[in-house]
């Protein structure tokens, strides 16, 4: 790869890819869905925190969240989705990775599109109660706010160049805070990493016409969102507002599209202070709980 982005050179960085071994889990019979997963922390704990990326991340986009989280006794799995077309075939394949990792609940950070697959997660499982909590990352309740809803279905059949497109089109262009665009373009080298299939149906994902009913996901829920420009409305986070009332606020000043990156200190600090309510019982992503009836 020609480019490379300030934050891949950082020692960061790299101290968490000499630390922390890529997985490559299969979660079907004929061996063609293997997720990518990142997992850090003790394994004894049976009810994580695992972190969904946006539609251009890969599993490491969350490596500053594994790193600090993780050297405070949370056990952190971040994941990487193979190809899936539809909602309910990514849930059941997430359920099956849930298994595979014996993560029997799972505390869920979800950032944009993965936000918006949790609470889709969450909803489909309510009866078996596989989420113990949500917190949800610069994310939506419906599908219809980018308007592709129409065109979603050919997604699969459009060359990577202007799949590319459609999504760079959305970062902001003007001079913006050092830390932002160091994000953006550990982003946008993730990107590059994605193959035609992986973008096109996580696109699809994103846009095909799917809504959360968020009556089913009755657990505690923290929104973390910014105040500066992303790729979110106004409107869009006044949504999610109104259909989380009691819902824990985590508001940023700024951050734009991955504050979990450009305002990781932050960020970090929100997700600490919403597991820190389960410490001691059979919900802590630490070893400090008791272990989770099945």
């Amino acid at each position: 790869m020609e480019f490379e982005s300030d934050l891949s050179c950082t020692l960061e960085y790299k101290s968490f890819r000499s630390t922390v071994p890529l997985k490559q889990i299969v979660v079907d019979s004929d061996g063609l869905k293997v997720w990518k997963v990142y997992e850090a922390g003790p394994k004894g704990v049976r009810c994580p925190l695992v972190c969904l990326p946006p539609v251009i991340g890969t599993a490491d986009c969350f490596y500053r969240q594994v790193l600090s989280l993780t050297a405070r006794g949370y056990r952190v799995i971040s994941v990487e989705y193979p190809v899936y077309w539809s909602v309910m075939e990514w849930c059941e394949g997430f359920k099956h990775l849930l298994d595979r990792l014996d993560v029997d609940r799972a505390h869920i950070l979800g950032a944009s599109l993965g936000g918006f697959l949790a609470q889709k997660f969450a909803e489909l499982t309510s009866n078996s109660s596989r989420v113990a909590s949500l917190i949800l990352c610069n994310s939506f309740i419906d599908t219809k706010i980018f308007n592709y809803t129409d065109s979603s279905s050919v997604f699969w059949m459009l060359p990577s160049t202007l799949l590319k497109k459609m999504i760079i089109g959305r970062f902001p262009r003007k001079l913006m805070d050092p830390h932002i665009a160091d994000s953006i373009d550990f982003m946008v080298e993730r990107l590059e990493c994605l193959t035609q299939s992986e973008l096109a149906s996580r696109l699809t994902l994103n846009c095909s016409p799917d809504y959360v009913q968020p009556q089913k996901v009755e657990m505690e829920v923290t929104l973390v969102d910014v105040f500066d420009e992303s790729a979110l409305s106004q409107s869009v986070k006044e949504e999610m507002y109104k259909c989380y009332p009691n819902a824990r606020l985590a508001h940023l000043k700024t951050g734009g599209n991955f504050p979990f990156l450009s305002r990781a200190d932050e960020v970090n600090m929100y997700i600490q202070v919403h597991l820190r309510g389960y410490e001691g019982t059979h919900l802590s992503a630490t070893d400090s709980g008791t272990p989770v009836e099945r």
